[in-house]
């Protein structure tokens, strides 16, 4: 087992690279299951979610070269198989994917239950709404999850919730359907949009990404023989940006699409940060106490679930009673337990969390519940007073390349020992 060391209050200063996105990496790479052919694709963050989607592909036929730490070759013509290992799909959230991308490709596939952060009750049932209304059949038993098809058909789908998820693997399953399916109430969070580039550049008819109304014309195949970049990781930025603002630092945050920001630039304003926009790059910086703030999260544009955790680091210690409300998910706030034993005052019931601002946060043993909880306990551990040891490094991991790397080039104290 491995822990992080983090010795602190160190304000952050400096600069950081962002990887590309993790949400978008994990539905590109499956979507290339619909192009039978090749294709690069770059800027592609090299975080265990990603390396065990490549363990994936490979068990499924197709060739992998990776031509550096971010950038691969995938050559997806020799698939030979519709079941996906039961074992390594069941890891992670993102191996729903791979329903949509062989239905399209094959008209069958068998994944296991997708495994994945633990923040509540995480339903699939707006995908198999949406593959069967496009034709397919869909059966859940014995822990794995079989889709079939003999012909998809585009259709119109209204999703009776806003689901990230949900409309990347219909947008998936659609593109080689016969006919148009249109999306109503579809999420618009960027990676959407990113997955939906990529596949308009291997030649799908893909409009309104981005929009809360997506129409995916189907067309006869997909072509390779290019280069994708994937997008900069909104949510790694967003990290780094309230990292700075909690360690009284000052951070220019490299490699990113401000656009994407905006949502987190404005809270930053209001609890009175400073915040410097270059177009692809954002400096953050702040010397004094955050004020209070109340936060709802929501799908995007508004304020991300991704982020919540990292913004309750910051108004556990800000000047004044602070509210989060988390319209997400229902067990997202777990985290407070483990600043609570670094000093905060949280007190967390539901979806709701009323954070009392204290004057500081000391070091202590805490553990990583989930993949977020885990980059904001980093953010507490370099703005608190002594030593903080974090554990269960494994769901950092999934979403964050070489972090302890990163924070130590901005000056933190932080290093990785195995116990």
């Amino acid at each position: 087992m491995e822990k992080l060391i983090i010795t602190g209050p160190t304000p952050l200063k400096g600069e950081v690279e962002i990887n590309g996105a993790k949400n978008a990496a994990v539905a590109i790479l499956p979507a290339t299951l619909l192009i039978n052919g090749v294709c690069t694709i770059n800027n592609l963050p090299n975080i265990s979610d990603v390396q065990i989607l490549c363990k994936i592909l490979e068990k499924m036929g197709a060739k992998i070269t990776w031509n550096s730490s971010n950038e691969i070759t995938i050559d997806t013509r020799n698939i030979n198989t519709t079941q996906a290992p039961l074992d390594l799909t069941s890891k992670f959230r993102a191996s729903y994917y791979l329903i949509g991308a062989m239905l399209g490709r094959a008209g069958k596939i068998e994944v296991g239950m997708p495994g994945g952060c633990k923040l509540g009750a995480r339903p699939i049932d707006q995908h198999i709404k949406g593959f069967e209304l496009l034709g397919a059949s869909v059966e859940v038993r014995n822990g794995a999850i079989s889709a079939k098809a003999n012909c998809l058909k585009g259709n119109s789908i209204y999703m009776d919730v806003v689901s990230v998820g949900a409309t990347i693997n219909i947008m998936l399953a659609a593109v080689l359907a016969k006919g148009t399916t249109v999306i109503d109430n579809a999420a618009k969070e960027p990676h959407i949009v990113d997955v939906a580039n990529f596949l308009n550049t291997m030649g799908a008819d893909i409009r309104g990404a981005g929009t809360d109304v997506i129409k995916i014309n189907g067309v006869e195949k997909l072509h390779g023989d290019c280069t994708y970049s994937v997008v900069p990781d909104q949510i790694e930025a967003g990290t780094f940006m309230l990292a700075a603002i909690a360690s009284k630092g000052d951070l220019l945050i490299k490699n990113c699409i401000t656009k994407h920001l905006e949502c987190i630039t404005a809270k930053i304003l209001e609890i009175g940060g400073n915040v410097e926009d270059y177009g692809d790059s954002i400096r953050v910086w702040y010397t004094k106490r955050p004020n209070k703030a109340i936060i709802k999260t929501l799908p995007y544009p508004g304020f991300p679930t991704d982020l919540q955790p990292q913004m309750g680091v910051v108004l556990s210690t800000a000047n004044g009673t602070s509210i989060i409300n988390e319209s997400i998910w229902e067990s997202r706030f777990q985290y407070t337990d483990e600043l609570n034993k670094m000093g905060a005052k949280i007190t967390a019931q539901g979806k709701s969390a009323v954070f009392e601002g204290v004057d500081e946060l000391f070091g202590a043993p805490v553990y990583s519940t989930d993949l977020r909880a885990g980059a904001a306990l980093i953010v507490a551990g370099v703005s608190a007073n002594g030593v903080t040891e974090v554990y269960n490094l494994q769901h950092i991991d999934r979403g964050y390349e070489n972090i302890e790397e990163k924070f130590r080039k901005i000056g933190a104290n932080i290093q990785r020992v195995k116990e």
